[in-house]
């Protein structure tokens, strides 16, 4: 379904932590697991963080020095018990990230709070490592997790300069509130309307499990074809919105054997949801045109011509399925982004990239 590979990937406060550029936990740092999970009391030498969740927090840096070892609990537990983040889930959060320099001291990393960005992160837990996810999983929506990472040694240091990324000073506070959840299998809720027809695919399907598209015995329609199945009553899609789908997607000409086999499903990937910016061709135009001003909590039918796919050509297609493809699309939500970095930001993100890859192909060598 992609037309090219979309950057798409946890947000930096998300994956860098502030912890080594080297990208893992010294076991010196780690402490016991009830003081990072299910333990009703919290370690003291945490921060005092405050507020409600899904609003920016207050923090109040203890009058010691941080701490020489990574710690982590839950600041606030949420009350929806029967709504709890499992490790394979797609979760919605909102991420702020602090420097803690000195007793009592400690100030917001610049441009790294997804409150002041308008915009939430999108985390996939199993891509996360383990020393975050402990503390979150099987903790309710609504929950706030703290996490205080000890200050980088030189080497670390020097090791993040050399890549072009500022080494932060101090210890690292990592404040995160689980906001929302999509599980795999996730479906929107809702009977269908309509299974379609009428000249165009059929589709059914059970509980939730792959639809199943059934493509009559005519030519395919020569203009995209939206159809909700179900009608969502969640906001409207935007342009440039992270919406997050379950799709299953055939095409309409049948192979030699007559059969008209799936060529590309989050339900093959195990029903995990699938994000993608939309509406500003990270996807392809069939799905920018018929996603955008939808609604969250739509099924949609998409019938896509391939001119407005990969092509009608195998040549056009590039390897790409070819001709008209029919997609049944479950919109379960949609986010917006945080605005795009200034032009000498974007700059600079992009030498740190350019500095990481070549340390890399050295370190190879």
């Amino acid at each position: 379904m992609h037309r090219r590979a979309a950057a798409l990937a946890v947000p930096l406060t998300a994956i860098a932590l502030a912890v080594s550029s080297c990208g893992s936990i010294p076991e010196e740092w780690k402490t016991p697991a009830f003081l990072r999970m299910n333990s009703e009391e919290l370690d003291p030498r945490l921060p005092d963080v405050t507020g409600e969740v899904g609003e920016e927090p207050q923090i109040t840096f203890p009058d010691d020095e941080p701490p020489d070892e990574e710690i982590s609990g839950i600041v606030s537990k949420g009350s929806g018990e029967d709504i709890l983040l499992g490790a394979d889930d797609l979760l919605i959060a909102n991420v702020v990230q602090y420097q803690w320099t000195g007793p009592g001291e400690g100030e917001q990393m610049e441009g790294q709070s997804s409150y002041e960005a308008g915009a939430p992160d999108l985390i996939p837990m199993a891509e996360m490592p383990e020393y975050i996810t402990d503390t979150l999983v099987s903790q309710p929506l609504g929950s706030r997790a703290v996490y205080v990472f000890p200050p980088l040694s030189q080497e670390e240091q020097e090791q993040a300069q050399a890549m072009g990324q500022e080494a932060p000073q101090g210890a690292s506070v990592l404040v995160i509130d689980l906001m929302e959840r999509y599980s795999q299998g996730a479906v929107v809720p809702g009977e269908q309307t309509t299974d379609g027809g009428d000249g165009l695919p059929t589709v059914t399907q059970d509980g939730h499990s792959q639809p199943e598209i059934e493509i009559p015995d005519t030519d395919a329609p020569e203009d995209l074809e939206v159809v909700p199945l179900i009608e969502g009553k969640g906001a409207e899609v935007e342009q440039g919105q992270q919406v997050i789908v379950q799709y299953t997607g055939v095409r309409w000409e049948a192979d030699d054997n007559g059969n008209r086999e799936v060529f590309d499903s989050t339900w093959s990937r195990g029903g995990a949801p699938f994000d993608t910016v939309i509406g500003d061709g990270a996807v392809i135009e069939g799905w920018d045109e018929g996603i955008v001003g939808s609604k969250v909590g739509d099924r949609l039918l998409l019938v896509v011509p391939g001119d407005m796919a990969y092509g009608q050509t195998e040549e056009e297609a590039g390897g790409g399925p070819v001709g008209t493809l029919v997609f049944v699309v479950d919109v379960l939500g949609a986010y917006d982004n945080p605005p795009p970095p200034e032009p000498e930001e974007a700059e600079e993100a992009e030498e740190a990239e350019e500095a990481e890859a070549s340390e890399d192909e050295e370190t190879e060598e």
